[in-house]
């Protein structure tokens, strides 16, 4: 079978990826994730492209790992927001959670053995942090320039409403998702839209400097709507994949 790059290349899902050594490492089966904010309880039009490239992974004999931010989806990611986000509930998030895997079960194989996709919530993990903790042990790794530097960043620093502390973090808890999916599940790779740049070199780089290993990002285009903007729950032309489709 071919490389799973080739292929993304010859569909038009692929906009770019950290380091082209990642098309010989996925040349043997890895594990790869890309992360769902459970911001509703269904996925939407924006979230298709990544579901479609986790499962062409699967095809090619790699195990996908999709992530519900149970504890980033409390904060909501700043990247290609013009505002902050409404703040999700504990609650808000547990009942979103079930409706995103029923919704990845058309797409994803759930039942196979080796490469059977797994769904993981990253509260499990920042819930057992203190905020004095995670300074400690994964703030202290990141420097604020290059923070300030990321395009994401930059462009919400630049807006009438600027950006809250709590989005600003936002970086350092994906880049440890990325950690955390190493440590446990030997995850290499992780997919995200070309807006999550930012945020995916931020883990490839805690992973290099903790680890002492490479592992690789892949994005992909975004999916906008005939107006240019890219679809999204909050910029409200949210097209869901529920129970109806």
């Amino acid at each position: 079978m071919k490389n799973v790059i080739e292929i993304l290349k010859e569909r038009g899902l692929l906009d770019n990826v950290t380091s082209e050594a990642v098309a010989r490492v996925l040349e043997k089966p890895c594990v790869v994730y890309a992360g769902f904010d459970p911001t509703s309880s269904s996925l939407q039009a924006g979230n298709l492209v990544a579901i479609l490239v986790l499962a062409h992974f699967q095809r090619c004999g790699h195990k996908p790992i999709a992530l519900v931010g149970g504890a980033t989806g409390m904060i909501g990611d700043p990247s290609g927001k013009s505002q902050e986000r409404n703040m999700l509930l504990a609650g808000q998030v547990e009942k979103n959670s079930a409706g995103i895997k029923e919704n990845l079960s058309r797409f994803l194989d759930f039942g196979s053995a080796k490469t059977s996709a797994v769904i993981v919530n990253n509260q499990s993990w920042f819930g057992a942090f203190t905020f004095v903790d995670f300074l400690r042990d994964i703030g202290r790794h990141f420097r604020v320039g290059t923070m300030l530097g990321k395009e994401s960043v930059k462009t919400r620093l630049d807006s009438q409403d600027g950006m809250s502390f709590a989005e600003f973090s936002y970086q350092l808890l994906q880049a440890y998702d990325f950690l955390k999916l190493y440590d446990d599940h030997g995850c290499s790779v992780q997919v995200g839209g070309s807006d999550q740049w930012g945020n995916i070199t931020a883990g490839t780089d805690l992973v290099r400097k903790l680890r002492g290993v490479e592992v690789f990002g892949v994005t992909t285009p975004l999916v906008c709507d005939s107006a240019g903007q890219k679809f999204g729950k909050s910029e409200g032309n949210a097209i869901y994949l529920d129970h109806r489709i």
